[in-house]
């Protein structure tokens, strides 16, 4: 009951905390924005430009992951028994195709630029903006990330790794600007700006990959893994077999199902106690609030070889040894088992 009581605290906790980060995340993008368009208006540079204009998608996606995180928070309803999680993942690819479409409009800008230069000016007070800027993206994209990480939230991570990706880019630029500031050729800053939107382009596609993953319900192999190792280490003598293993997260939410195949002569009441000592072990590798289903099979014949119940009286086979779970194993169906006479 204790555990319960703080998962159940954790999972309020985080709701409350993604938003936080993400209101602050939103506030220091419209900051950094106005410096950037206030620098451009300065030097008249079309990096510069483009830099300020993929923050105008910064603060627009953020505001998209916040409204998504604001809804994922709330409680599970009638209409919704598995909660509110999977718009993190919506808002997730909103701003992934906004990324998107900021690099293709930078690559346009740019390359107009190539054809057609312009002066640039006061390229120093321009290159301090620029670099103050990245330094605190990557500072909000890495709170962001951890904060994603912690409680499960897709929307805090691709908003991380967006903000990262525009630190990695705005090293690019600066190089470019100083590039332009020592030798005076102006087609620098055309061309750095057209490969900042290739990088820009490159990064949205990562998010929509990402999310598309998760919205389709993708294996999650380290979630699996975790798992595998869980059940190994926790593993009891009646716990003969565990396959057609599957998780999924919405948000913080975490939900696992799998089969649990026991000795056939246990009573219902005997199989509910097995099985909360799997649930447990379960719960027990996640931080966050974790539902399970665990579907009971009885033991066959072809379980007896490696059934590690010593004094089982319907054992018809000799024990031979003890079978390690594998992970082709613990995620096979029950089609694969019968298959294979596990």
């Amino acid at each position: 009951m204790e555990r319960d009581t703080s998962k159940a605290e954790f999972s309020e906790r985080a709701g409350a905390v993604k938003l936080r980060v993400q209101m602050a995340v939103v506030a220091v993008g419209a900051l950094l924005m106005c410096a950037k368009f206030a620098a451009f208006l300065f030097t008249n540079s079309a990096a510069i430009l483009t830099d300020a204009m993929e923050s105008i998608v910064n603060v627009a996606a953020g505001l998209v992951s916040l409204y998504g995180i604001r809804l994922a928070s709330r409680p599970k309803d009638s209409n919704h028994p598995f909660g509110h999680g999977k718009i993190e993942l919506v808002s997730a690819s909103v701003e992934g195709l906004l990324i998107l479409a900021a690099g293709v409009a930078i690559v346009c800008e740019g390359a107009a630029r190539l054809i057609s230069p312009a002066e640039i000016e006061r390229l120093d007070m321009g290159l301090a903006v620029v670099a103050f800027a990245g330094a605190a993206n990557f500072l909000m994209g890495s709170v962001s990330i951890h904060f994603g990480r912690k409680y499960g939230s897709m929307a805090l991570i691709a908003g991380g790794r967006h903000l990262h990706s525009d630190t990695y880019s705005t090293v690019g630029l600066v190089a470019g600007l100083l590039a332009v500031s020592l030798t005076g050729a102006v087609w620098i800053d055309s061309a750095v700006a057209a490969l900042f939107g290739l990088l820009i382009i490159a990064a949205g596609v990562g998010v929509l990959r990402k999310t598309i993953a998760n919205l389709t319900d993708e294996a999650d192999e380290d979630r699996l893994k975790k798992l595998l190792k869980t059940v190994s280490d926790y593993r009891e003598k009646d716990w003969i077999d565990v396959h057609n293993l599957k998780v999924i997260s919405y948000g913080s939410d975490i939900f696992v199902d799998c089969d649990l195949t026991m000795p056939f002569f246990y009573t219902i009441e005997r199989g509910h106690e097995v099985s909360e000592n799997l649930k447990a072990a379960i719960c027990g590798a996640f931080d966050g609030n974790v539902l399970t289903s665990i579907h009971f099979d009885s033991c066959a014949r072809a379980h007896c070889s490696h059934c590690e119940l010593a004094d089982c009286k319907y054992r018809r086979e000799a024990f031979s040894g003890s079978q390690s779970l594998t992970m082709r194993e613990i995620t096979g169906s029950d089609e694969f088992m019968r298959e294979n006479k596990i």
